[in-house]
């Protein structure tokens, strides 16, 4: 009876245990689940509450859409508001045929703002040469260890799909290469040119077209962010409006990066009033080839010579590796640093509670450079304040964990026969084995702990290689952001090569898609000249210095413009695609727009003269003009008043709940405003 007792005692004991068992999993599965369905609503709140305060600009400044002072900061810029994209063909275009001349193979190596130039041009390539275009390679991602397998190359960044359905009447393009050819290209059978930066399309005739008519396949490498002259011949206009269909079109991001970078775009709008989007531009190859090494202090000055030392080596840079960075900032030649633009921004008058979004994949420096961006405006936020953890890990796809180890170099052959012969050596006693290797250790934390033992920067990590391959989608998701943000400004336009960067292309974008919309171009060398004439008061500028800031900023609106034809679109069309891509939209009676009355004589002459030197002359198509909205007699009436501003002069980084956060107390505040009007209107855009 004992015995079977304790059966019975033992049975019970494993029944429950299974029931303890088996609840733990429903509860560790009940917590998964909250888990990742709380995550959206954990990330909603901290967006819309935490990051941002719940007093909006306008409840606390009585700051509405109407007044002057909003149209000034965040208004659209008149002599712009003509232009409309068009990128549609306007002569004689055909489909591109059935027989082609062969298949075209690309590989695109480099950053963001170079893979999505060279992919631009490796279109208009194609069709040039009648080629059948395969799907480019992206290097940066191909030949990245420890990135997810889930997406390949091309479709780690954009839209194979839309890119292809987009292109489907201008370029044939196919996935992969036929079975045939591919099997040719891996034993490194087929023709490959490593082609020139801003090639000639003749190069492609006579060089490349006949090589692949021959072989019916050739592989193209593309380095230096563009594979194709900007400016193409009259003849060739069409190839223009090509690409900027490929650019503004056809390249859509993968579904989860633009599903992400709404999400993000629409938190940034939760509260009800408009941001700045800025990029800084402030990269380490940028600052090496420009030589603006002394803006920066301790070892990340060293950092930035040891980059420059090595372009020179290999002949990117042709000038000294010492440079005066002070002459090179007050030439303009460096970028404005984050405090700098924060001051322009508040002399302009936009307002400490003003939403600054902070944009790209890299700030050298890291995030003490922004310290004193953020000490003027509460709400500087970026991509990862905006976000959760998990959203960024789910466009990264399915990644392997990786764990830093680093077991260190094996010991050479002659230190284990030297071992080994101390073993087997003669009596005792003898001496003691060779004591092993030290491990070599950087004095000084981070990755740039090198440079204080070694002359040469050591190989990328897994790990590193990784990061590489996500600055793509941060900078993509960050573009999307900047596009559609309702001002931008730039720290810097120019990458470590030279040519126009990431700001360049959205600056491009935001020309094409809306002319109108605030994307002001700072002259470096003006604003540089400004800040050093109140370096020892940097905080306490008078108002006479706050309207050249302001006269200078408004200015640029429209000339800066005009400059980046003459600067920007010869090294990179895209970044200007004025005047190939727009078209001006028609009057009836034929007067201009801003000219509807006698009283706009002036400002409607000063319009035509934008509108020459952009060389803007084709007028939109009729189909066109039904949907777009002509402007209100109110509005016109109202544009006299839109330079109309009486806000912050003196110490002009108080918080006030007023327009006026200073005065200089030379001039009562009647006087003040009537000088200051008077000055706006004379000094209005051009």
């Amino acid at each position: 009876m004992k015995g079977e007792g304790k059966m019975v005692f033992k049975s019970k004991m494993k029944w429950v245990g299974l029931l303890g068992l088996v609840l733990s999993a429903i509860s560790l599965f009940v917590h998964f689940l909250l888990a990742r369905f709380t995550e959206g609503g954990v990330s909603e709140y901290h967006s819309s509450i935490t990051i941002f305060p719940r007093r909006t600009i306008g409840e606390s400044l009585n700051f509405s859409k109407t007044s002057p002072m909003y149209r000034r900061l965040w208004g659209p810029v008149r002599h712009l508001e003509s232009l409309h994209p068009n990128a549609n063909p306007r002569g004689h275009y055909a489909d591109p045929g059935s027989d082609t001349s062969g298949f075209i193979f690309v590989r695109i190596q480099g950053g963001f703002h170079e893979i999505r130039n060279s992919i631009c041009d490796v279109v208009v390539v194609a069709r040039f040469l009648n080629a059948t275009l395969v799907i480019p390679e992206i290097q940066s991602t191909t030949s990245s260890k420890g990135i997810s397998s889930q997406f390949k190359s091309f479709a780690y960044l954009y839209n194979e799909d839309q890119f292809m359905a987009a292109l489907s009447k201008d370029v044939k393009v196919v996935k992969t290469l036929p079975k045939n050819l591919k099997g040719l290209r891996r034993k490194k059978n087929i023709p490959v040119f490593k082609v020139p930066y801003s090639a000639s399309p003749y190069y492609y005739k006579r060089h490349v077209l006949p090589i692949l008519k021959k072989h019916l396949v050739v592989e193209l490498v593309v380095s230096d962010g563009g594979c194709l002259q900007a400016i193409l011949p009259p003849d060739l206009e069409e190839y223009q409006r090509l690409r900027c269909r490929v650019a503004f079109h056809a390249l859509r991001f993968r579904q989860e990066v633009q599903e992400l970078a709404t999400e993000i775009l629409h938190r940034l709008r939760a509260p009800g009033q408009p941001f700045i989007a800025f990029d800084p531009g402030m990269t380490r190859e940028a600052l090496a080839y420009h030589g603006c090494a002394e803006l920066f202090q301790d070892v990340h000055t060293e950092l930035i010579q040891h980059k420059r030392h090595w372009m020179i080596k290999r002949g990117i840079v042709k000038g000294k590796l010492s440079v005066n960075s002070a002459e090179r900032r007050l030439n303009g030649s460096c970028p404005l640093m984050p405090e700098e633009i924060g001051i322009v921004l508040r002399a302009y008058g936009y307002l400490w509670d003003t939403i600054i979004y902070v944009s790209g994949g890299e700030i050298f420096g890291g995030q003490r450079t922004l310290i004193p961006l953020r000490a003027m405006f509460e709400n500087v936020v970026d991509r990862t304040s905006l976000s959760m953890p998990w959203e960024l890990s789910r466009i990264y796809g399915r990644e392997a964990n990786l764990v830093d180890r680093n077991p260190g170099s094996p010991p050479m052959i002659e230190e284990e026969m030297k071992i080994e012969a101390w073993k087997t050596a003669g009596p005792r006693p003898r001496p003691l084995p060779p004591p092993p290797a030290r491990p070599k250790s950087y004095n000084i934390e981070g990755w740039w702990g090198w440079v204080a033992e070694s002359d040469n920067e050591p190989d990328s990590t897994v790990m590193e290689l990784r990061t590489n391959a996500h600055k793509l989608l941060w900078e993509a998701i960050d573009y999307v952001i900047c596009v559609e943000a309702d001002v931008f400004i730039p720290g810097f336009d120019l990458d470590g090569k030279g040519h126009p960067n990431f700001a360049s292309l959205v600056m491009g974008h935001r020309l094409y898609q809306s002319a109108a919309s605030k994307t002001y171009r700072p002259d470096r060398k003006k604003v540089t000249k400004l800040l050093e004439e109140i370096r020892d008061h940097l905080y306490h500028a008078n108002h006479t210095w706050l309207m050249s800031v302001r006269k200078n900023l408004r200015k640029r609106l429209v000339d800066g413009v005009i400059e980046a034809s003459a600067r920007s679109k010869p090294l990179s069309f895209i970044s200007h695609p004025v005047p190939e891509c727009s078209c001006l939209r028609h009057d009836p009676a034929g007067k201009s727009i801003n000219a509807t009355t006698s009283d706009h004589t002036s400002t409607s002459t000063s319009h035509s003269q934008v509108l020459a030197a952009l060389g803007v002359v084709h007028y939109c198509p009729s189909w066109m003009e039904n949907d777009l909205i002509l402007q209100s007699k109110d509005k016109e009436n109202e544009e006299t008043l839109d330079e109309d501003d009486s806000t912050s002069s003196g110490l002009f980084f108080r918080k006030n709940n007023g327009y006026h956060e200073g005065g200089n107390g030379d001039l009562s505040n009647k006087e003040e405003t009537q000088l200051e009007d008077q000055e706006e209107l004379e000094g209005g855009e051009r």
